[in-house]
């Protein structure tokens, strides 16, 4: 073993805590497996977490490997094996369930081995961790897991502090070590000079770019998200000026000398040629991974021989033969084996989860050669790789195109070796326009990625915490969170700044006080105090911040107006848009509409023959629709038959159009400017008045820092306490929650609160869900009931389903009125909610999303695969099988919890809606939904 590995089993022996950090693949589960050992051996239990299914699956399997199946169980929501065996490996919501439950299961518990434990920094999950780690008692050992992070003894120090002696181990050893390449064109460059640390980046890769790109030498960027640099190429007599000689609008392209970069296949050749394979291919979308596979399929790519194909096929075969054939079909399930049998494969969610484990089976016995996927596979599951190729460094965060993190960098380049077959891991970047291999170099070098806390309290984690502890304990243990323990850490350095802001405005009034009193004495018909002076700079200084408020909500209102007609734009409508060359606006038809609801950015074609994609960046208001254009535009019409139809349509534009908004000053602004030529100041001589400003503009500004400063020290000081507080407010209005005031025991002590769940409470102490309040509101008003089983999963669906992009509310998504009237009904106690949520400054509930209700009613009412995607697509929910699956088991969690919730009441209108989420259970666990639980 490694001497950390050591350091760290010794440490599990001798009872401490431990944290663990070090690299993806070093082999830090070595030290969470010793636990497990150590607990069998002592005739104790350990419990194995893991952030996702997929990796509690694996480290199921190999502990079963080890000691056999009546010794290891697993519970992941959707599984249920052996749970009172032993050694459990488990998902941390699972645990935190167990918990709160107060599950007899706890008993002879004795280490918790937490794995990627800095997935608390996760912002949707992130609260699970530190909600385990405050709570689970002081007798039970932690083994913490996790990546490098740069803040491992702060995360330690705090580990310390709530669990008791924790030891922190890091080691930033790669056991196989890691070559940096770049793939330029059709060659593999070192991304580092080799034994020269003073120029880590390697200078002829450098050259060689500048020599062959020009636009990198002089500094001009590229947009890296780009897969198609321009839109348009001039055609033979289709380039046009207009009759005053203006260049139509154009878009540039990369310099023809830059070499191209290969394609998929050519890349996958190369990496084959330098004995590169096995390798993981990173493409931060999954329309990228299938496409990939769809390029290699084109391509004939083969990577696999004759008997490795043949294994292939039979490893496939008994995977799926549970599978109906007809939804095999569905799935293009013969193109994905033919793909799999030539030994390269997508990875991805929106996969099929069998064909998933396929596929991660295939690639562990070293059968597949390449698999594209998304970043999730670098979430743990242990399918290492001779090389990894990234072909960006940019990936889409579910807003915005960002660049990928040193972290991400170091989490997704950590697949790359293998120990014990490979003695050296390559990592490839593949180079694009407007990439710079000494920012890559950079990228790579990174030893900076924080573990940053997510956690905040909920409405579930509030009323369990008051159930279990009391209000009192509940208080002080969220004051003991990560969370807040990196808030105080950043307080006391603000806290200096302010100290020293304060001292400095002090210092600057005082030599204020003296140079005004001066200059009033000067001018014996002036009568007026330093401090009326003061208050009238920060009059002005107020007048300043309102200004600037009101025009930044002008903005963002004419931004928003811009988004939405940006999306709303079809094929064929003839706009007029302002421009600065022409007195006129300038009048463009949509050839495309947007394809990317987030960013939506339409193709214009102009009456000068330019063609170009615009998006809300692009304009100061809103482009203005004057009709449609008199001709139909087919789906193959080319810009060409688009500026034809503009060209003789004939529609009014208007004369003028504003290029940026007008801003009008609102309420605030006017009363402020008001009160400002009321001020006794403002009378003043205007030399005078302006020269006293200027003197008290430096008191107002140190002023004004001193204030932001307090106000932020302020907010963040018990920050997560003050919104505790308001959940437990909310909670009492709604009625989950009572509270009372107990007299103090004796004359020394204060009256204390004493806070209560009602029956209502118990019931949301059960619901774990991002919508917890929202379902535990509708089965307190009971609107979920008298529905039948699909009806039931197609109203449940709104609390569950999160659609990839926002699309709006579809009323017709309900087959039936009673289905119809609960989904309203249901909407309506969310609105309920958020209302009192904004009046507490509170986070929203997630807004119920009718999009997947159709599809989730006509599967459990028995509809085949194919009908019921083309449902969900019908009513915007985008979905891939892989997500169907996954949204089917997310609303079974959901009704495995109602069921449980109303099945303990004793009246029969609950005991016939645990009835029927039982039977909507079953109906959905069938075929796929069914398969590879």
């Amino acid at each position: 073993m490694d001497p950390f590995q050591e350091e760290g089993c010794q440490a599990v022996e001798e009872g401490h805590g431990v944290l663990v950090c070090a690299p993806t693949g070093a082999g830090k589960t070595v030290v969470g497996e010793f636990a497990v050992s150590l607990a069998l051996s002592r005739g104790t239990k350990c419990f194995y977490t893991t952030p996702i299914k997929a990796l509690s699956n694996q480290k199921y399997h190999d502990l079963v490997d080890t000691y056999g199946e009546e010794r290891v169980g697993l519970l992941t929501g959707d599984v249920s094996i052996n749970g009172s065996a032993d050694v459990v490996v488990m998902t941390t919501e699972v645990l935190r369930n167990m918990i709160y439950a107060g599950s007899s299961t706890l008993e002879r518990l004795s280490h918790v081995v937490m794995d990627e434990i800095h997935f608390l920094a996760d912002a949707s999950r992130g609260a699970v961790w530190e909600e385990v780690i405050l709570n689970l008692p002081d007798y039970i050992s932690i083994i913490g897991l996790s990546a490098t992070v740069s803040n491992s003894e702060e995360f330690g120090r705090w580990l310390s502090s709530v669990r008791g002696d924790t030891k922190v181990i890091v080691s930033e050893h790669r056991p196989v070590p890691l070559d940096q390449w770049m793939l330029f064109g059709k060659e593999l460059h070192p991304l580092f000079k080799a034994g020269d640390s003073a120029t880590p980046v390697n200078p002829n890769l450098v050259e060689r770019i500048e020599k062959t790109h020009p636009a990198f030498r002089d500094g001009r960027s590229f947009d890296p998200n780009d897969d198609a640099p321009f839109e348009y190429v001039d055609r033979p007599g289709f380039r046009s000026r207009s009759r005053r000689g203006r260049k139509p609008l154009e878009i540039s392209a990369a310099p023809s000398r830059s070499p191209r970069p290969l394609g998929r296949p050519e890349a996958i050749r190369l990496l084959y040629g330098q004995g590169m394979l096995p390798a993981i291919v990173f493409i931060f979308s999954r329309a990228g991974c299938d496409g990939a596979v769809m390029q290699c399929l084109g391509a004939r790519l083969e990577l696999s021989t004759h008997e490795e194909a043949s294994e292939i096929a039979a490893i496939i075969d008994k995977g799926v033969a549970d599978i109906p054939q007809e939804e095999l079909e569905v799935l293009d399930f013969h193109r994905w084996r033919g793909a799999l049998m030539r030994g390269f494969a997508a990875h991805h969610a929106g996969m099929l989860p069998a064909f998933r484990h396929i596929v991660e089976k295939l690639f562990v016995k070293g059968l597949l050669k390449v698999v594209f996927a998304t970043e999730t596979l670098a979430l743990g599951i242990n399918m290492p790789a001779r090389t990894v190729l990234l072909e960006k460094l940019v990936k889409f965060n579910g807003e915005a195109h960002v660049d990928l993190t040193p972290g991400q960098y170091t989490q997704l380049t950590g697949r790359a070796g293998r120990r014990g077959i490979d003695t050296i891991g390559n990592a490839v970047v593949q180079w694009a326009p407007g990439m710079d291999p000494r920012e890559v170099a950079g990228l790579a070098s990174t030893r900076t990625y924080p573990l940053i806390s997510t956690f905040a309290p909920g409405y579930n984690m509030s009323v369990n915490l008051v159930n279990t502890i009391g209000l009192t304990a509940a208080t002080r243990l969220i004051s003991r969170s990560f969370a807040q323990f990196q808030t105080d850490a950043a307080v006391v350095d603000v806290a200096a700044k302010l100290e020293r802001a304060r001292n400095e405005a002090s210092e600057s009034q005082e030599a204020f006080e003296a140079t005004a009193a001066a200059i009033v004495d000067e001018h014996e018909d002036i009568e007026i105090s330093p401090e009326e002076i003061l208050s009238y700079v920060d009059l002005r200084r107020k007048i300043s911040e309102a200004e600037r408020e009101a025009r930044s909500a002008s903005l963002e209102s004419h931004r928003k107006e811009i988004l939405t007609t940006l999306r709303r734009l079809e094929k064929g409508e003839i706009l007029a848009l302002p421009t600065k060359k022409q007195k006129r606006p300038m009048q463009a038809i949509i050839l495309q509409p947007a394809r990317d609801h987030q960013d939506p950015r339409p193709l214009f074609v102009f009456k000068d023959g330019s063609v170009k994609r615009l998006g809300v960046e692009d304009f100061g208001v809103a482009p203005i629709v004057l009709g449609r254009g008199k001709g139909r535009l087919v789906p193959k019409s080319d810009a060409k038959h688009a500026l034809a139809i503009l060209r003789r349509t004939r529609l009014q534009s208007p004369k003028k159009m504003r290029l940026t908004p007008r801003f009008r000053p609102n309420k605030k602004v006017t009363a402020l400017r008001e009160e400002m030529r009321q001020h006794p100041a403002h009378r003043l001589p205007k030399d005078v008045r302006e020269h006293l400003a200027s003197l008290a503009h430096s008191v107002s500004r140190s002023r004004a820092v001193a204030r932001k400063l307090a106000r932020e020290v302020e907010s963040d000081s018990g920050s997560l306490i003050r919104s505790f507080h308001a959940i437990l407010e909310l909670l009492e209005n709604f009625g989950y929650v009572s509270s009372h005031i107990d007299p103090p025991v004796d004359e020394e002590s204060q009256p204390t609160r004493r806070v209560e769940l009602t029956e209502a409470g118990h019931t949301l102490a059960r619901i774990h869900a991002g919508a917890d309040l929202l379902i535990a509101e509708c089965l307190e008003h009971r609107v979920w009931e008298g529905l039948d089983p699909a009806e039931l999963a197609g109203v449940v669906s709104l609390c569950t389903f999160e659609n990839r992009r926002d699309r709006g509310f579809f009323n017709d998504n309900a087959p039936t009125e009673a289905m119809a009237e609960a989904m309203n009904e249901t909407t309506a106690l969310w609105a309920s909610i958020a209302r009192e949520e904004e009046k507490l400054r509170l986070p929203f509930t997630p807004e119920p999303q009718p999009h997947f209700a159709l599809a989730a009613h006509q599967w459990t009412a028995g509809a085949p695969l194919d009908y019921c995607l083309g449902a969900a697509a019908a009513c915007g929910a985008e979905l891939s099988p892989g997500d169907f699956v996954r949204t089917c088991r997310q609303l079974v969690d959901v009704l495995q919890q109602i069921n449980a919730v109303a099945g303990e009441q004793e009246e029969e209108h609950a005991q016939q809606l645990a009835k029927t989420a039982r039977r909507a259970i079953n109906a959905i666990r069938r075929s796929v939904v069914a398969i590879g639980r």
